[in-house]
């Protein structure tokens, strides 16, 4: 295995010199320090992270929280920001709270001592009251995917879900739909919910509480139960609006296996805009979120901080979702009037 010193005899420059461009630390010109990675890239080196541990008290680690990596959403988030980190030469530490409350916390406690240079925490599931875990973290820490309660302690990057929620009940409204089906994870999506509400009344309509159906995130096989639970209600709903991408298409299927027509017969909104919503039969509309843009900046706010040597600033940065219009969602029918 090369050596720091081989590189910077093949370089024509010092150790230190080397250490500067490994680390991104020091001034270095930019040719010396494309002849110095010329050589790292000749030579094979590899930086030995642990002695620059030691020797910087920098790990190169971040540390990721989410829910879950099974969900579409998250999966997102983990991929962006891995990619963000790797291209600043650092490295990711993912855990999961798989939506326990008990492991949550032990997870938050376990980080809080831990030897990485800063902390991002996305999506507030059986978080929130951990938080204080944290506080004596040595570390800077930031939220993303903050959706109910968002604290003033610490940075938040995040999506306005209550105005997703809306634009996908405006559309429903401008297509004439007065009776719906909102289709939830509560209370965790309470703002999406709100939104939807708020577009109905502003035409002096009602989502009423019997047209909110819950869906359990802990149960997987739920989702296809509540999207029968919509069907099988006496409403004479003509839409149905989902808070997650995966509950629409378990709507989406539940309404092909009744011979219903979309969207002839009913209408189906969701939320996210993940990769499958755009090969469905008929493909979705759904409320996109700035899902890699919410984790590139949660990673470029960290990463200022731990330059700086300082805790980020406690600011909320709000990233607004839009509408995909799709071939899900047509006029309401008139048969149902």
């Amino acid at each position: 295995m090369a050596t720091m010193q081989e590189v910077a005899e093949r370089a024509g420059v010092t150790k230190q010199t080397v250490s500067n461009v490994v680390s991104g630390r020091g001034r270095v010109s930019t040719a010396t320090a494309a002849r110095v990675q010329a050589a790292i890239d000749e030579l094979g080196y590899v930086p030995n992270l642990v002695a620059r541990s030691l020797a910087t008290g920098a790990t190169m680690t971040v540390a990721l929280v989410v829910p879950s990596v099974a969900n579409p959403f998250y999966s997102e988030v983990v991929e962006e920001v891995e990619n963000a980190l790797r291209e600043q030469g650092y490295h990711l530490l993912l855990g999961t709270t798989r939506q326990d409350a008990g492991r949550a916390r032990e997870l938050l406690t376990s980080l809080a001592g831990r030897s990485v240079d800063a902390l991002l925490i996305a999506g507030d599931h059986d978080l929130e009251d951990h938080l204080a875990l944290l506080a004596d973290a040595r570390f800077p820490v930031a939220l993303c995917a903050w959706e109910n309660d968002i604290p003033h302690t610490l940075p938040v990057v995040t999506i306005d879900y209550d105005n997703g929620g809306f634009l996908a009940g405006r559309h429903l409204r401008e297509l004439g739909h007065e009776r719906i089906a909102v289709v939830a994870e509560m209370p965790h999506h309470a703002p999406r919910v709100e939104g939807a509400r708020r577009a109905f009344a502003r035409d002096g309509l009602t989502i009423p509480d019997e047209a909110i159906f819950v869906s359990d995130p802990s149960r997987p096989e739920h989702e296809f139960e509540v999207a029968e639970q919509v069907f099988d209600s006496s409403l004479r709903l003509t839409a149905v609006f989902a808070t997650r991408d995966v509950l629409a298409l378990r709507i989406l299927e539940a309404a092909r296996l009744r011979g219903l027509a979309v969207p002839g017969d009913i209408s189906i909104v969701g939320f996210d805009d993940i990769a499958e919503v755009g090969s469905a039969h008929p493909p979705l509309t759904t409320v996109a979120i700035p899902t890699r843009s919410m984790a590139r900046q949660s990673v470029e706010l960290l990463l200022r901080s731990v330059a700086d040597s300082m805790r980020p600033d406690n600011t909320m940065s709000l990233l607004r979702p839009r509408l995909i219009v799709r071939s899900s969602t047509g006029p309401a029918p008139r048969a149902a009037d």
